[in-house]
């Protein structure tokens, strides 16, 4: 079993939310920010699915602090590792 799959099995995340997740732990610093957008070029999916799949990884409780921060062409979300 993948990485993924134990974190959407272990926290109740969907597929995408565990990609994004993903993405996040392997991508971010001590402090970065995130347009949706990008996100989705980088995981083949719009801005909108990334901004809805991103809400229920900042309302978990997992080791990466979401935040949304910003919204200019794109949301912007504050990611805290």
């Amino acid at each position: 079993m993948s990485t993924t799959a134990n974190v959407t099995v272990d926290a109740g995340l969907s597929e995408k939310q565990a990609r994004i997740l993903e993405f996040l732990r392997e991508n971010a610093d001590t402090q970065t920010y995130f347009k949706s957008r990008l996100i989705g070029e980088e995981l083949g999916l719009s801005a909108k699915e990334v901004g809805t799949n991103m809400t229920a990884i900042a309302e978990g409780d997992f080791d990466v602090g979401v935040e949304k921060w910003g919204y200019s062409s794109s949301t912007t979300w504050k990611v805290v590792v």
